[in-house]
């Protein structure tokens, strides 16, 4: 089913946000009718693969969703099996489980290690360059939509709007060069077997539970200072991106090439903080001084392909005070959006 209701005002339980989140877009139907093969999706288990295996599920009814994780988290795995998708565990890392996995037309790659990186440096190459490199080996046959991050590149002048996905990367820190690696593995095997490929460069996902506007309105409601010296931000909407995601599989190239995703607004951190501040009723800590350079992306191409995203960023607002305001439930998994050094 698609969803062509109003956007609500307010999101009040976490069902209610797992289903909107899901919902797909006519836009995603029509896409994904027109696409050839099922659908797997590696590294389910993060933070946005429930959402974007739930809105396949939802969107292809007649194709095969299968997704692949660790299952370390209780329940997640039923959870996705109860809405009628297929689950494989599977230790990426594994060289020979990864070769055992099932060969579909479709792979949505979404596994990755960010938080806790600069503790585990070789975990995290491992995880964000090494397993790139098996997977692309292994579905060197299939279309590969990877995720990536606004992260590979150098920080941009805000008044220049952000990088295009014609600037070249130059990422900052040591987690940040693992992710260019991950792009790196990707682009490698591309290019060696004519593998057809997007690098989903997506900056600042929105969930209720967690991502740049949460942080924000936490620190309001704990009255903890905000730093703005990471002066501006891209955010989207977690559904709207994937859904992105999901339709990049009708745009990939050969060899893959990169796609910068997130809101077309580039928007100041000091605004998104008072505002939230007023919807909550309470004032802003601000700290620090705005740098005329942020990690910003261009998204004009991905406009271009899918339209602007649905939900536009006054909802987000309103969603996330409220939500925070009434104390429902934080991943507890702070994006870090105020950190220039790269350091994680």
């Amino acid at each position: 089913m698609s969803h062509v209701s109003p956007i609500p005002s307010r999101i009040d339980s976490e069902e209610m946000l797992d289903d909107f989140m899901s919902a797909p877009p006519p836009e995603l139907l029509h896409d994904l009718a027109a696409l050839d093969g099922d659908i797997l999706i590696l590294g389910v288990g993060g933070k946005m693969g429930p959402t974007l295996a739930r809105m396949a599920r939802r969107a292809a009814p007649t194709k095969r969703v299968v997704a692949v994780a660790r299952f370390s988290s209780p329940g997640l795995r039923e959870e996705l099996e109860d809405a009628g998708i297929e689950t494989i565990a599977c230790d990426l890392l594994d060289a020979q489980a990864v070769a055992a996995l099932p060969r579909f037309a479709n792979v949505v790659f979404m596994a990755g290690f960010k938080f806790g990186a600069s503790g585990d440096p070789g975990l995290t190459w491992a995880m964000n360059v090494h397993v790139p490199a098996l997977v692309a080996d292994t579905f060197r046959a299939s279309r590969i939509v990877a995720f990536s991050t606004g992260c590979v590149y150098p920080f941009a002048a805000v008044l220049e709007g952000g990088s295009t996905e014609d600037v070249a990367p130059n990422p900052p820190g040591e987690y940040a060069v693992t992710c260019l690696g991950r792009e790196r593995m990707f682009e490698y095997h591309s290019r060696r077997h004519g593998t057809p490929g997007i690098l989903f460069r997506l900056n600042y996902a929105i969930d209720l539970r967690y991502g740049v506007l949460h942080d924000i309105a936490r620190k309001i409601q704990e009255d903890k200072p905000i730093d703005v010296s990471m002066g501006h931000v891209n955010v989207i909407w977690q559904g709207d991106a994937c859904a992105q995601a999901l339709r990049s599989l009708l745009h990939c190239t050969t060899p893959t090439s990169p796609l910068n995703v997130s809101g077309p607004e580039v928007l100041p951190v000091r605004w998104l903080a008072t505002e939230i501040g007023r919807r909550m009723g309470r004032e802003p800590i601000i700290t620090g001084a705005e740098s005329d350079r942020s990690w910003l992306t261009n998204t004009a191409r991905a406009v271009q392909l899918f339209g602007y995203p649905n939900v536009p960023v006054l909802s987000m607002l309103d969603w996330v005070a409220d939500w925070v305001g009434a104390d429902r439930r934080s991943l507890g998994k702070p994006t870090k959006f105020e950190v220039r050094s790269g350091a994680y």
